[in-house]
């Protein structure tokens, strides 16, 4: 199957955060208490900051199946792809077309428990501890070209 990888129309923003919450349910907030997913929740659903980001889908046959966003800082927000996808490539495809755009040359997120093997295969290195705000566990990391 051929993939698109495309920055997402505003129209399709609501699609994204739909995959974003239900993979997000399936992987990360066993890992959180219900305040952490209530938070993830807030952020996610909050149309005023979701205007501020960018986001970016793989598509298979005009399906959403994978979506990265992140702010203009190079900061990585979000970035879930859904469950029946995961392990084929998806993540990696997405990562790289959003890395090799626009000249920048340093990113960072923080990584749910979850993600951070995902995040270390992609060339990230942790850049603290595992911290908790809000009832969400991450770890800062960054990845430096």
């Amino acid at each position: 199957m051929k993939m698109e990888i495309r920055e997402l129309k505003r129209d399709e923003i609501e699609a994204a955060t739909k995959l974003i919450w239900e993979t997000f349910l399936e992987f990360v907030a066993p890992d959180y208490s219900e305040q952490g997913v209530e938070s993830f929740r807030r952020f996610i659903f909050d149309e005023s900051a979701a205007e501020e980001l960018e986001f970016f889908g793989a598509f298979e046959n005009d399906e959403l199946i994978g979506v990265l966003s992140a702010n203009g800082d190079g900061h990585i927000c979000c970035f879930f792809v859904k469950a029946s996808r995961q392990g084929r490539g998806v993540g990696r495809s997405l990562w790289e077309y959003y890395r090799d755009r626009g000249g920048r040359s340093a990113f960072t997120v923080n990584s749910s428990p979850y993600a951070t093997p995902v995040y270390h295969s992609l060339g990230f290195k942790d850049a603290a501890a595992e911290r908790l705000s809000d009832g969400i566990k991450y770890t800062p990391m960054k990845y430096e070209k």
